[in-house]
């Protein structure tokens, strides 16, 4: 609303008097007044104010009748004195109640508590949705809020209207539950100004309709809803002075519903506000499109449009702002282009649509220049750049252009003129054809899109969104906002009497005495707006007469409506009118309605544009009597169906068309009848300011957006009744304090809470009591809580007093106690001190005694010591020279030795050399003859040399090349040998310096002794006989001087070396402990994405068992082949099955993709080319079986037949790749094919022993054609072997490189060895070539392993082709098959006689039999079996496979059983046991193969037996790679299992449930709250969670598997209750974190009970409990800020503020939180964590990467007992 606008000044004060005259009449004021003020003063009251429309201030004098005056105190601490002209001012509400969820609960009820309650939940709470009533009130916080992601949406799924806090996202559910329950239509209106956010409301209820609804059919079809709002926001939303994003049309998307998912949509727009193309005031934009346009001219595809910058043109440079800062033009465009092709719009036509939005700028561009200065005349230059332009791209002449935007035809009855049209005319027609040009492109689009939209089975129930402009007033009014306030005079009538409505019901239900009373109508301003000789119909009729004019029209409503109390004339001598809405009066200019409503178009330029080549604008421009063409049609007729149409655009040829109002009121009378049929919501938008600053309340704006919105309307209504309405139970709990003992006597609440209320308000008029709620007057729930404040502070004062007498008289008795205490200790004290004087007098006796001693003994052991060292030295001197003596001689001893050994083995080396050369020649002569019987054995099996041409000298080179590596290792070994014993001598001698050092410090020590020794002598005159041994002792003590010097300088330096060798070490280990922490981080996320991984692929592979199940159906129905026809095509294609079971790669991303591929591979061929094990033929067998009595011929024809029609299905996809590898093929194909040039084909297949030789040559065709594409089959399988084996040993030559490489690095790391001198680095080096080697070694026999798996590969298959000549043998007897096949399999599976084998002999026939008894019917056994018995069986039977080398049969056996067991998971996907059942029998089928596998790591707890029973041919890597993927899909799919059952009893039991009783009637009132009691207990939960404890244990999982269970569901309780308290403002509360703590005290005493404290289940429950622990500690200082920084470290800052903006104090007992504080501390936490972005919800949805563990079988194979009942009796125990 414009403020300068007198009229509207003048209406706002009136209401604002009517508003305060209405409050005191309706709530009973000057009852309470007089009887609830009189004796306390404080009462707070609401005074009008001029710019904050209301204050608050407080009566400092009682009130007395009579009181002309009433003594105030306003907020800033002055005077007041109001007087009281007829009414007192109203009321304030109690503070517990300010804030309500619902404005509706208030006590008293009136403009300035609504108005309060909404400016303290947006500041302080920082809530932008408030209920009032049915009406939901949404304020724009011009501010992205973390409150519309996907997991706020699931949290409103299916929660009642009342247990969350207000969101347009519970509107949108209450919607949908009732169109779900009750099947009945639902709409909801949204309504607001310009900038109040009604499109993004729109968008946000789209987007949870389409996330909760999905989709029923088509995948896309809510993201084609979603895509098309933002497209009508490019082609329907401009920039406005209030709104960057304003939408400038109406719109009713109705969204249909099929079993309550989303099938379609239909869009329906109103008033698109045309004049913007043509027109834009200052700081406007037109739509955004044209800007997008402009901001992408250079794109390729729009190089030939003409476009530039948007200041370029005149239809986007008026309003000269051609940017806005909320908007990125080239962006959007690629957006909106995006949205046109996912609503299957071609690029052809969104590049027509672009031309035509490029030639409406061109044609704004068009100059048109007057003729002369009196205006008659006006012309186009035919050189206009613009004109040109608008011409081409249109595809239209430029001459009748220019002609017909200057002249105008007139049609009489006998003649046609040509009119001249001014300047100003023609501008005025160019626009309009501007205008209208864009309309009907908008047209285009609506229904486009409703096309792509529409469902074709069509939707039983809908939810229609209504986006509409809101009451609207500016300085300047003019049609539009005529129209825009019309249709919410409109929607305002149907709000109240829907409003009254819901109203009456409720006390009809409650069965409560209620006078029906009126409400405020606005019938009267509808009539005189669409009533007979209305508003519009005088307009419509000046719109027909030719010279209608707004003048005369405006005569004519002062004439017609001036008496109506509804219709006003303005003072101004102008032609305005003043209509009275029901939001206040209006002012209307009538310049431009009657032009405005006509959109006349010249007829002339509109035949122009039905005439143009674009196929698009001839559509766009169809006359009425035109059906509807398509542009494909368009397109293929051409010119000539253009032409024809210009052909028929005659003027009179037309009918008359509907004037604008017209249209807009038949369009609003059908969206009335539709809302009409449908269960109508609310969302009234509010714009709390102009200045688009986030988070600032702008009271005026907000008030004068609420009075006409009609919000204080529904208070209205609600206060003329019994607004505020408490359960029973609700009542009790919160007024339990105010109920005497005798109410209490009786089990009714009824019947309580009415004895206390008739105690309580004494006047029955106050209050009433319905069947399940008590209904209150305004203001007696403010008395109510008046009277328990009064009463819980007599009781607290009571406590107050007896606790403090309590502390007194235990501070009394505690200094009592103080005081005697320190008696005791003083006493005590001196007594010590005594005791310690007589100690220390002893002491010191003692002391002198013994030092007296000391210095004796000490003078005569210097005098000994003495002597004894000069008789050590001259000892010592007779000693050496002996010992010089004797090494003299033990010398000359070793080297006569050395000579002698010397002559000795020089004679035994000349002998040994002879010998050996005799050997040689005699051998020479040996290995002659034997390489010439090798040659001539040779020559026998040339052709198997040529089939294996190459390999043998491949394998001789890399068995060289390996033994030069074995070589070169031995050589570094021995080189570390060397340096080992290098280093060994170099410690020996450095100890030996060491000891040596010693010596000569002991020696100095004598030295100096001997010094003193010798001062005595010369005291005692007997210098003269030792002056010659002082000399030489001299000597020798300089020379020991010098030496201890430089041993002590080497000394040092040692240290210094082995002091750098520490720190380098230490270095080392940290380098390599963050190493080992980074490859650990590393390894837990490879983990976690190969376990996405594995999630993607089950749900792929989940899809593809549906699709194979559905094609598995249609075959059985369509393709009816006998089981000799199947076993013969799986006997020739056998080795095809070998192929899936190839080895896998070993990253786990290959293999994921590589057990994709098998299993599209078992869909697809293994289906019908079954395996079959070497050396066993069932095929004759069954052949003879079904086919006895039949002709050989027949038999033949028909199995050939069968099998030419299965395997040309399964092998089309094949052909082209054939096709493109002939050449290859064809070299290879000569080979095994060459027996057929040998054989006739009749013979090869068994037909030569028939009788009947009459064939027909298309069976013989057909029959041959069938082998010849198996033929070809097995050799391109062939020639991928022999190349996948090629590139096998490129790897091994790579391999060879990389060990090569190896080696030089362990020569360059034994160089660097040299240089090392301390003993730890060596040994750190000496560790790593040991690893190193070991991993080579470990990669030697693993290529070692590949190359022998690869050569009997290649001799498989040549047995397979072999085999195929011999298929003439199939028809021979079973007996004989049989009979040949046991002797072989007999000498491949021979065993020692008497021994167990720990395995199950089993057949390939056997194998389905086998999975259905141990997976598709296993039912769980008794107790005493074992839980994973299965799994054991399995095992076996794969030992049986291993045991007789027959690798493809066990891998099919694996195959079967993984894909048995998805069946079953998807057959029981919801019980938590079976699927437990298979999880632990994958983890054991697991542990054992690699317990019995040939990697050494997992043999480490085996015992001796089984050790033997160890797997010896068939490597199981692959296997347990897919089972590790199944184990992890098992486990995800387990806690799927447990969360579906936890999500429903989390909320209940954590947050609704009440373990300590009492609490919640602390809760403050005023909230919307279900009654219901709590669907689920916290005993409850536990139990559940026991009982998933209990199932997991039972069936032998391991616990470490346990924990990490229970750990993602704790971490869902955690999550879902942290999720709906930051979600819900009722559980932000004291009492409520009471509650919240104890029950997750009683989850951490389950914890310790089933022993799972050490699982980390406290991390995931550390943030809950410091939530609980946010709500209990105290808020107010700038200390408790920095203590609730440092408790809050697992919370995010915006989950932090989020719960202190919510907190809501006990009333009376605790202040609000202050927003100073909640600022305080959001700086203080961004400080702490950063400016990261933050995620407000908990991701339950996150899963923790799993660890199965390895856990080896201490139960011995061989002693597994396989109970009876599984029906294995087939099965043979070996």
């Amino acid at each position: 609303m414009a403020v300068g606008n007198p009229y509207v000044q003048e209406r706002s004060a009136q209401l604002s008097l009517q508003s305060l005259r209405w409050c005191l009449d309706h709530s009973g004021v000057e009852d309470l007044y007089c009887k609830y003020l009189l004796p306390s003063l404080g009462a707070r009251v609401w005074i009008p104010d001029c710019s904050e429309v209301w204050r608050v201030a407080e009566i400092t004098r009682s009130y007395r009748e009579g009181d002309t005056v009433l003594h105030l105190r306003l907020e800033d601490g002055s005077a007041l004195a109001y007087p009281i002209e007829s009414q007192l001012p109203p009321l304030c509400n109690p503070d517990c109640l300010s804030g309500a969820d619902d404005l509706v609960v208030l006590s008293y009820l009136h403009e300035p508590a609504v108005l309060h309650s909404l400016r303290r939940r947006f500041l302080e709470a920082n809530a932008i949705y408030t209920y009032c009533g049915i009406v939901l009130v949404a304020i724009n916080p011009y501010k992205p809020l973390p409150i519309y992601e996907e997991e706020v949406i699931y949290a409103y799924s299916g929660r009642e209207m009342g247990d969350m806090d207000p969101h347009i996202f519970a509107l949108a559910e209450e919607a949908y539950k009732q169109m779900v329950r009750f099947g009945k239509n639902q709409s909801l209106i949204i309504s607001g100004e310009s900038g109040a956010g009604k499109t993004v409301s729109a968008k946000y209820a789209m987007r949870y309709f389409t996330t909760v609804g999905g989709s029923l059919g088509d995948s896309s079809m809510e993201e084609k809803v979603l895509a098309s709002s933002s497209v009508m926001e490019a082609f329907g939303n401009a920039k406005t002075t209030r709104n960057d994003n304003s939408s400038r049309f109406g719109k009713y998307i109705e969204i249909g519903f099929s079993q309550a998912h989303v099938t379609g949509a239909t869009i329906k727009t109103y008033l698109l506000e045309k004049s913007r193309v043509t027109f834009q005031a200052k700081a406007e934009r037109n739509y955004h499109i044209f800007y997008q346009l402009c901001a992408s001219a250079t794109l390729p595809e729009l190089q030939g449009l003409g476009l530039r910058g948007a200041e370029f043109f005149h239809y986007t440079r008026q309003g000269q702002c051609a940017a806005a800062q909320s908007t990125k033009d080239a962006a959007d465009l690629e957006s909106t282009r995006n949205a046109f092709s996912l609503l299957g719009v071609p690029e052809a036509d969104q590049l027509d649509l672009f031309i035509i939005l490029a030639a409406i700028l061109h044609l704004g561009n068009i100059l048109v220049r007057g003729k002369d200065r009196r205006g008659d005349g006006c012309f186009v230059e035919a050189s206009d750049e613009a004109l040109g332009l608008f011409c081409t791209l249109l595809g239209i002449e430029a001459s009748q252009v220019m002609r017909w935007l200057c002249h105008r035809k007139l049609v009489t009855a006998g003649e046609t003129y040509l009119k001249p049209l001014s300047r100003e005319q023609a501008l005025s027609s160019r626009d309009a054809l501007a205008k209208h040009m864009y309309g009907q492109v908008f047209r285009w689009i609506v229904s486009t899109f409703n096309r792509a939209l529409r469902s074709l089975e069509g939707h039983h129930t809908s939810i229609g969104i209504l986006d509409i402009y809101g009451f609207e007033t500016f300085e300047l009014n003019s049609f539009e906002q005529f129209c825009i306030n019309y249709a919410n005079e409109k929607l305002q009538q149907l709000f109240n009497l829907h409003v009254f409505k819901l109203e009456q019901e409720e006390y009809v239900t409650e069965e409560i005495p209620w006078v029906f009373v009126d409400f405020c109508d606005n019938q009267p301003c509808i009539e005189l707006i669409e009533g007979r000789l209305g508003i519009l119909d005088l307009l419509n009729e000046e719109c027909k007469m030719p010279t209608g004019s707004d003048g005369s029209w405006a005569q004519k409503l002062y004439q017609t409506h001036l008496g109506s109390s509804h219709f006003q004339k303005p003072k101004r001598p102008t032609d305005a009118f003043i209509v009275c809405h029901f939001a206040g009066k209006v002012e209307y200019q009538c310049d431009g309605f009657v032009e405005k409503n006509r959109d006349a178009v010249p007829e002339e330029l509109v035949g122009l544009l039905r005439a143009s080549k674009s196929a698009l604008l001839a559509e766009l421009f169809l006359e009425e009597g035109d059906g509807p063409v398509s542009l494909q049609s368009r397109r293929s007729s051409g010119p000539r169906m253009a032409g024809r149409l210009s052909r028929r655009s005659l003027p009179g040829s037309q009918k008359m068309k509907k004037s604008i109002s017209s249209q807009f009121k038949v369009s609003l009378k059908k969206l009335m009848e539709m809302l009409g049929s449908t269960t109508s919501h609310y969302i009234r938008c509010i714009k709390p300011n102009d200045g688009k600053q986030p988070f600032v309340f702008d009271s005026r704006r907000a008030v004068e957006q609420l009075r006409a919105c009609g919000v204080l309307e529904t208070i209205r209504i609600s206060a003329l009744g019994y607004p505020s309405r408490w359960t029973y139970h609700e009542f009790l709990e919160r007024y339990r304090p105010l109920v005497s003992r005798e109410d209490l006597m009786t089990t009714d609440e009824k019947q309580i809470c009415s004895l206390a209320l008739e105690r309580l308000l004494q006047d029955p008029n106050k209050y009433q009591c319905g069947k399940r709620k008590v209904f209150l007057r305004a203001g007696q729930v403010a008395h109510l809580e008046d009277l328990r404040y009064r009463c819980l502070r007599t009781a607290c004062t009571l406590l107050q007093r007896h606790l403090r007498g309590w502390l007194a008289r235990r501070r009394f008795a505690q200094a009592r106690a103080a005081a005697i205490c320190l008696q005791r200790h003083a006493r005590g004290m001196l007594a010590r001190r005594f005791v310690r004087m007589l100690r220390r007098t002893k002491a010191a006796v003692m002391l002198q005694k013994t030092l007296r001693m000391v210095l004796a003994r000490r003078s005569y052991l210097r005098t000994r010591q003495a002597v004894i060292t000069i008789q050590a030295f001259a000892r010592g001197t007779f000693a050496r020279r002996l010992y010089r003596q004797m090494v003299w001689h033990q010398k000359a001893v070793v080297i006569q030795a050395a000579v002698r050994g010397w002559l000795a083995r020089n004679h035994y080396t000349r002998l040994r050399g002879a010998v050996i050369y005799l050997q040689c020649c005699y051998r020479r002569v040996r290995a002659c003859r034997e390489l010439r019987r090798l040659r001539a054995e040779a020559r026998s099996v040339e052709h198997y040399k040529q089939l294996h041409k190459g390999m043998e000298i491949k394998v001789i080179q890399l068995q060289c090349r390996l033994d030069e590596q074995a070589l070169e290792k031995q050589r570094l070994v021995e080189q570390l040998s060397g340096l080992n014993a290098a280093h060994i001598e170099e410690v020996q001698r450095l100890r030996a310096e060491i000891q040596q050092l010693k010596e000569d410090m002991a020696r100095d020590a004598q030295i100096q002794q001997l010094q003193e020794r010798i001062a005595e002598l010369e005291m005692h005159n007997v210098k003269s006989t030792l002056d010659h041994e002082v000399e030489e002792l001299r000597k020798r003590l300089t020379e020991v001087e010098a030496v201890k010097l430089q041993l002590g300088e080497e000394k040092d330096a040692l240290m210094q070396r082995m002091v750098k060798q520490s720190q380098d070490l230490e270095e080392q280990n940290q380098r390599a402990a963050r190493e080992s922490r980074g490859l650990q981080q590393e390894l837990e996320e490879e983990r976690a994405r190969y376990q996405s991984l594995v999630q993607d692929y089950a749900r792929l592979e989940q899809g593809y068992e549906n699709l194979r199940d559905e094609v598995a159906f249609q075959r059985q129905s369509t393709l009816r082949r006998s089981p000799s026809s199947e076993s013969f095509l799986g006997s020739e294609s056998s080795y095809l099955s070998s192929m899936s079971t190839a080895p896998s790669r070993d990253s786990s991303d290959q293999q994921a993709e590589a057990s994709g591929d098998h299993g599209g591979d078992r869909g697809g061929l293994e289906e019908l080319l079954q395996p079959v094990p070497e050396g066993t033929q069932p095929s004759g067998e069954m052949m003879l079986n079904s086919n006895v009595g039949q002709d050989p011929f027949e038999k033949a024809y028909l199995l050939l037949l069968g099998q030419l029609k299965a395997v040309n299905e399964e092998l089309a996809r094949t052909r082209e790749e054939l096709r493109r590898s002939k050449a290859p093929v064809e070299l290879e194909e000569r080979k095994p094919l060459s027996f057929l040039k040998r054989r006739n084909l009749s013979e090869m297949l068994g037909l030569g022993r028939s009788l009947e030789k009459a064939v027909v040559d298309d069976d013989l065709k057909h029959a041959y054609d069938a082998v010849q594409v198996a033929n070809r089959l097995l050799v391109s399988q062939l020639q991928e072997e022999k190349q996948h084996h090629e590139e096998e040993v490129e790897g091994l030559h790579l391999d060879i490189c990389s060990l090569k490489q190896l080696s030089q690095q362990q020569a360059t790391l034994i160089q660097d060895l040299q240089r090392h001198q301390g003993q730890e680095e060596l040994q750190h080096h000496v560790l790593r070539l040991k690893e190193e080697n070991w991993e080579l070694t470990q990669k030697l026999e693993k290529q070692e392993r590949t190359t022998l798996k690869l050569q009997k590969q290649l001799r498989v298959y040549v047995k397979q082709i072999q085999e195929l000549t011999v298929k003439r043998e199939a028809v021979r007897p079973a007996q004989e098959l049989v009979s040949a096949v046991v002797p072989s399999r007999s000498l491949m599976v021979s065993a020692p006689a008497g021994l167990s084998q720990a395995m199950l002999a089993w057949r390939m026939e056997d194998e389905g039999r086998i999975i259905k008894a141990i997976i598709t019917d296993y039912k769980p056994q008794s107790p005493g079996v074992l839980p994973d018995l299965p799994a054991y069986i399995l095992f076996l039977c794969f030992r049986h496979a291993d045991h007789c080398r027959d690798e493809p049969r066990a891998r099919s056996l694996l195959d079967a059983a993984i894909d048995a067991i998805k069946r079953v998971m998807k057959k029981y996907s919801g019980d938590f046991d079976v699927v437990s059942l298979w999880l632990a029998n994958t983890c054991r089928l697991l542990n054992c193969l690699r317990q019995y596998g040939q990697d050494e790591r997992y043999w480490q707890g085996n015992t001796a037996r089984q050790n033997e029973h160890r797997l010896q041919n068939v490597d199981p890597q692959s296997s347990c790679c897919s089972l590790d993927a199944l184990a992890v899909q098992l486990y995800q799919q387990l806690i799927r299992t447990a969360e579906k059952s936890l999500k429903p009893m989390i909320v209940s039991a954590m947050l609704e449930s009440e373990p300590i009783q009492g609490l919640s009637s602390s809760c403050p009132p005023g909230h919307r709250r279900s009654s219901s009691a709590p669907a689920h207990t916290l005993p409850e939960l536990l139990q559940q969670l026991s009982s998933f404890h209990a199932a997991l244990d039972s069936y032998g999982l391991s616990p470490s598997v346990g924990h990490q269970a229970l750990r993602q569901l704790l971490f869902l309780v955690s999550g879902t209750t942290l999720n709906y308290l930051l979600l819900r403002k009722d559980a932000c509360s004291w009492s409520r974190g009471i509650q919240l703590r104890y029950n997750i005290s009683q989850l951490e005493q389950w914890l310790r009970a089933e022993g799972l404290q050490q699982s980390g289940v406290h991390e995931v429950l550390e943030p809950l409990v410091q939530a609980a622990q946010l709500l209990q500690v105290k808020k107010v200082t700038k200390e408790d800020a920095g203590a609730i920084c440092s408790l809050c470290t697992m919370l995010s800052p915006q989950q932090v503020v989020k719960i202190l903006r919510a907190y809501t104090p006990a009333a009376g007992l605790e202040e609000r939180v202050s927003p100073s504080f909640i600022s305080s501390l959001e700086k203080q936490l961004q400080d702490q964590y950063g400016e990261k972005p933050s995620q407000l919800l908990v991701d339950t949805s996150h899963l923790f990467p799993v660890h199965l563990p390895f856990t080896a079988s201490p139960l011995h194979l061989d002693e597994l007992r396989i109970p009876d009942s599984l029906g294995l009796t087939f099965l043979v125990r070996l």
